[in-house]
């Protein structure tokens, strides 16, 4: 099988997009490996198909697969290169757009070169996350390299655990990243993300995603180290996250409210890979 790829990115994190809006496109779980492999394929942190929409109020369906194989159900940076990359191919001429995946609907408009996205509303109960704890708090304890370690938890259609640290360039995150991923407390496993908070309105974040270890950036775990820091930790409203591939905007107005984010999605190069 011949199959024809954008190449995009989102802040460094990047991505393989196929169209498959007019012909059906099946990756099966070692395909997928063989694309995303950064030596023998083309290389990637996640494979994003994008599919007709099925019924229902989306514009289009996508799915995203890790680069490991396995499927993922919510990707904030890869929402939005599918987004620039309906627009820049002139697939759609809409201003916003409702672009689904398996986690649901996600709604939003294009500001320029960027595209703002509704990430929709957090989960914080530990059955819908899932963790395997008795009744919801705003800190959890997990041992990890011998140490215990308080962290946050919610879900954004996705499972993301939030650390706080002093400082992200010396944060152990190839230890206690792959350590909380493969604890029973997550039995999904779960994103990973190290938060170091320069000011009210200002973080510096890593993340080790699951299914794809460390990231240079990853906008649902932007999101939720946002949600986190405005819980626990006085974070203003509106916050810049710098990440290692650049910065994202982040707004929570807290309670029932959804979390929006800003950022871009870039197109590198076109091609085609024999499968």
């Amino acid at each position: 099988m011949l199959l024809e790829f954008t190449k995009m990115h989102g802040l460094g994190n990047d991505f393989v997009v196929v169209n498959a809006l007019e012909q059906a496109v099946e990756l099966d779980r070692e395909q997928v490996k063989r694309i995303a492999h950064r030596r023998f394929g083309i290389g990637c942190d996640q494979v994003l198909v994008i599919r007709p929409r099925r019924n229902g109020e989306a514009d289009f369906l996508y799915s995203i697969y890790n680069s490991d194989g396995s499927e993922a159900e919510h990707c904030g940076n890869g929402v939005r290169c599918v987004a620039m990359y309906l627009r820049n191919n002139g697939i759609t001429p809409k201003d916003e757009l409702v672009i689904e995946s398996v986690a649901g609907p996600v709604r939003l408009g294009f500001e320029g070169d960027l595209v703002r996205v509704n990430m929709g509303r957090p989960d914080f109960r530990p059955e819908r996350i899932p963790l395997a704890v008795t009744g919801q708090r705003h800190l959890y304890t997990a041992e990890a390299d011998g140490t215990d370690i308080e962290f946050a938890a919610l879900s954004l259609g996705n499972p993301h655990a939030v650390i706080a640290v002093d400082d992200v360039d010396r944060a152990p995150v190839t230890v206690i990243g792959p350590r909380l991923q493969s604890s029973d407390l997550f039995p999904d496993s779960v994103n990973v993300g190290f938060m170091q908070i320069l000011d009210g309105s200002h973080i510096r974040l890593r993340v080790y995603e699951r299914g794809a270890g460390e990231t240079l950036a990853c906008g649902t775990g932007a999101c939720a180290a946002v949600i986190a820091g405005i819980n626990v930790y006085n974070l203003g409203s509106d916050v810049e996250v710098s990440l290692p591939g650049g910065c994202l905007k982040v707004s929570w107005d807290g309670n029932d409210e959804p979390v929006w984010m800003t950022g871009p999605g870039t197109t590198v190069y076109e091609g085609n890979i024999n499968l």
